[in-house]
This record gives C-alpha cells, structure tokens and sequence, in this order.
C-alpha cells in the first residue's frame, strides 16, 4: 500500500516501499509546466529545468552528475504541459545522497549567468531539431488546431522570439512563484525506510512557508467544424496527426477511453495497425494515443504515409472510427484489451522507476495514489458499450483536427474534402 504524508508547510509526500527491490527511485514533482505559461514568457518551466542541472549552492554542476553516476545511478528530468519532475534512480544504500542532489538542485540552484546564455542556444538548437523532425512537429500543428491561442496550442519549448527574451530574474521569479510547498510532491519508490525517509524530507525542506496555489488557465473546447493545418516539405512521406478533444484526466470513463486506445492503435494486433499497414500497406508507422488534462484532454491518430496514398489512408482512418462509433467491439477484443492494457501496467509496475512516477503524477496532478488493484476494479467493470459511448463523444465530425506535413501544396483541397464520417 501506498503511504501519503503531508508535511507542515503543504508539500505531500508518496511513497511505495518495495522490500524485494535492491533500487530506489526519488522524484520531485513541481505542479507548473507549460500551460502555467503565455506567449510572452513561453518555454520558461522547460529552460528552467534545464538550468537546475547547471549547478547548486552546494554542488557543481560537473558534482551533480558524477555523484550520482558514480553510484552507478541516473539522474534525469523533464517538462511536460501541467508538471515538472527531476528524478534519480540508484542503489538504495545512495538514497540519502540522491535526496540531498535533488532537494538542493530545487531549493538552491544558482542560475549562473554564463549558464543562462549557454542554454538559450542549446534550447534553440533543441527547438530546430524538432521541427526538423515531421513526425514530432506535426504534433505541435495539431496542438494549434485543438487548442488555439491557449498556452496548451503552444511549444513546451517555446518560440525562438520567447526563449530569447527570458532573462535570469525571469528565471528566478518564476522558480519563486511556482515551486513552493503546495505545488510541490515527492515520490519515491524501492528500498528504503519510509518514517526515516519523512523526517529526511521534512529537515530539507520545512524551511519554505510560502502558501502560493499554482494556477492556469482553463481550456475551452468551441469548435464548430473540421479544422486542418497543412506544411509543405519535400519529405519521403507524409506525416499526419488526427485529433479529437477527449476527457480529462480524472474522468469517470477515463479507463474506458485507455481501452479505446488500446483496440484502435495502441499495439499490433490493433485495428488501425491491421487494417492500415498490414492489410493495405499504407503506412510503415500508424497508432494512437491519449494525452489526458486537468480540464481537458485529446484523442490522436499519428501515421507516416506513402505520399501517394494520403486520401486513402485518411478515408480508411475515419472509416475505423466510424465503425468503432456504430457496433460494439467484440467480447474477444474487449477481453484482450483489457489484459493487455492491465498486464502492460503489471509489467511497468515492477520497476521501481515506473512506480515513482505512477504515484508521483498521479498525486502531483489529481492528489491520490491509485493503487493497481483499484486501476484492475475499474478496468474489469467497464462493458462493452462503454466503449461505444466514449466513441461516439470523441469521434464528432465537427471534432476533426488534422495536421500534415509532407508534399501537400497539390493535394491540401482534395485531403481537407475527406475530413468528415460517411
């Protein structure tokens, strides 16, 4: 069982001890990422990530990593659209010295100005690879579509205009305002002595008081009609993200969205990966994925396509999911979606990283550990219609968003002529 603790000034605790494991994973979870931003300042929660790696009031930025490797351990972080989290992973006999690099890299970064400057060009460096990458860029074109002029529309790494205007007191003022008590968790996981691990925490980090509740602004879901966004580029093929808004995070159908997942493009035996590239040879590359918010959520259908068969493969696209939205799935593959999505989270679970970060997210974001017995209860209750209905919410004609990129400046009237069900 999970045990949770919050400490006097606000920030909670998660721990799952693991007796059996010769490994601990810490993480610390802040509640601000890349929707707590705007235009102006956009990026700041990743380049700041990035920055309290380059060095602490007590270690050198050179310390940091050769302690920890050293022990033969990892040290890693990253940013996402509602959280940033800083992680370590290393025998547990060293949690103690993990504790004291990741609580000061929070508490205590220095900021250095040479470091600052240094990491603006590795950021922007870090932007071009990007978008010289279709299949990653043609995420941030459907995140225009679904949500525009919203931070969650937006580049996690920002623009070369914002990452160029933020300076070191940026920096600092936004680590002060954000990474506070009340929106900051711990998570741990492994080996390790949880009473002893409470009062660890509680002397490196009691001395912070500060009451401030982090806070963004709620999404809002108008659309009236399909939208599309189209880049050429002489690419080999075709890269295209179809996107749907879906539930938020703590929705009660939430599983049953996973589900829908699962049959439609989470693995090899999924429908769209049958049909699409083994059946018709359309695609080498075709899955989906779910991206659940706070108060808002996307259902996405990502494949790299033959450039010569874009509208097929587009038309064979809606036409599953049309038929996902008028017949019940199978009781066969009902059943196996379920042991698949249950099994995969069973496998995941017996790392002692895969549990920090279950428990860390889920308490940083919804502020309860779900346990994978409770996960396996609401799975195991879901029938088959509750697919179907999830189905029919997501798959709205006026839903479609449809981001490509590949040589499409002869072909975007006849693409956008497909974007509706039959």
């Amino acid at each position: 069982m999970y045990k949770k603790t919050t400490l006097g000034n606000g920030l909670r605790i998660i721990m799952n001890r693991m007796p059996k494991m010769k490994s601990v994973s810490l993480g610390i979870w802040i509640k601000a990422g890349g929707r707590y931003e705007n235009a102006g300042n956009k990026g700041i929660s990743h380049y700041l990530e990035h920055l309290l790696f380059k060095g602490t009031k007590k270690y050198s930025y050179r310390k940091l990593k050769e302690l920890i490797e050293g022990k033969g351990g990892n040290l890693n972080g990253f940013t996402s659209e509602e959280v940033t989290c800083y992680l370590v992973k290393l025998p547990y006999r060293y949690l103690d010295l993990g504790l004291d690099i990741l609580s000061d890299m929070v508490i205590n970064p220095l900021l250095p100005e040479v470091e600052v400057q240094k990491e603006r060009t590795v950021i922007l460096e870090e932007l071009k690879m990007y978008r010289d990458l279709p299949q990653s860029y043609v995420y941030e074109l459907l995140d225009e579509l679904l949500w525009p002029e919203h931070a969650l529309g937006m580049s996690i790494i920002g623009s070369v205009e914002s990452i160029n205007k933020i300076t070191r007191q940026d920096l600092y003022s936004y680590k002060n305002k954000y990474y506070t008590p009340l929106n900051i968790v711990v998570s741990i996981a492994g080996l390790f002595e949880p009473n002893d691990f409470t009062k660890r925490v509680a002397t490196l980090v009691s001395h912070s008081k500060d009451q401030n509740i982090n806070t963004f602004l709620e999404a809002k879901e108008a659309q009236e009609k399909p939208q599309f966004k189209f880049l050429h580029k002489e690419t080999e093929q075709t890269h295209l993200a179809l996107g749907f808004h879906a539930y938020k995070r703590g929705h009660p159908l939430k599983y049953a969205q996973a589900l829908l997942h699962v049959i439609l493009g989470a693995n090899m035996s999924s429908r769209l990966f049958n049909v699409v590239r083994e059946e018709l040879g359309l695609a080498y590359e075709i899955g989906t994925q779910v991206k659940p918010f706070a108060d808002t959520g996307a259902f996405l259908v990502h494949a790299g396509i033959d450039n010569r068969k874009v509208n097929q493969a587009i038309s064979v696209i809606l036409k599953e999911l049309q038929n996902i939205k008028e017949s019940l799935v199978t009781e066969d593959e009902f059943k196996r979606a379920k042991e698949f999505y249950l099994g995969q989270l069973e496998l995941a679970l017996e790392d002692t990283m895969d549990n920090m970060l279950w428990i860390g997210d889920s308490v940083v974001t919804m502020d309860k550990a779900y346990t994978l017995e409770e996960a396996a209860e609401e799975v195991k209750s879901l029938k088959r219609q509750d697919i179907r209905k999830v189905a029919q919410y997501l798959f709205e004609e006026k839903k479609i968003n449809l981001a490509v990129i590949g040589p499409v400046n002869d072909a975007q009237e006849d693409i956008a002529k497909q974007l509706h069900f039959s």
